[in-house]
């Protein structure tokens, strides 16, 4: 294993205040374009597969062993047999002082209530393909994991959620946490 140079190591410190600052610095009204999720039937549940894009999220997180941060996007690619259950891919590409890591899943998750409750708690599995710089040489890499997905979703705007998520990966040996914010089906 080779070592960085010290005049790597010591921009990488600058490099997480910068990002930190640009995150929670006011930068005044800012305007967006607002997004409208396409009509899926209302209250009625739908039967069958329907593949799509019906929205998407954005989250951080942390790996609570790794020290590592991360930061996540997810599609919501459609339904499977029931409104209720989804079709969600996700990257994320996590961060720590050492070497980044690259996580690219499919997760089929079960909602509990409808989209068109305020609080939308679920739970669902995946597979992940996981890899890190180098991962050409290394060995074992890339490595193929289990996850576990926990999640609450709270209502934001009638288009947004906010969401809260709990991942265990790699048959139960990495947890994570992400909070973010997603598009809402059915508001």
């Amino acid at each position: 294993m080779t070592r960085k140079s010290s005049a790597h190591s010591a921009t990488k410190p600058l490099a997480w205040l910068l990002l930190f600052l640009a995150g929670v610095t006011p930068v005044g009204k800012l305007a967006a374009q607002d997004f409208t999720p396409p009509e899926v039937g209302g209250q009625e549940s739908s039967q069958g597969i329907k593949i799509g894009f019906y929205g998407f999220g954005t989250r951080l997180g942390l790996d609570v062993e790794g020290k590592e941060a991360i930061i996540s996007v997810t599609l919501d690619l459609g339904n499977l047999g029931s409104d209720q259950v989804r079709l969600r891919p996700s990257a994320e590409i996590g961060f720590t002082e050492d070497e980044n890591t690259y996580v690219v899943s499919a997760e089929l998750i079960y909602r509990f209530t409808p989209d068109t409750e305020k609080a939308i708690p679920y739970v669902g599995l995946g597979l992940a393909v996981a890899g890190r710089e180098n991962c050409g040489t290394a060995p074992s890499c890339p490595e193929a994991w289990l996850q576990f997905v926990l999640g609450f979703e709270v209502e934001f705007r009638s288009s947004m959620n906010w969401l809260m998520e709990y991942h265990a990966e790699d048959a139960l040996n990495r947890h994570r946490l992400f909070f973010g914010l997603t598009t809402r089906r059915g508001g």
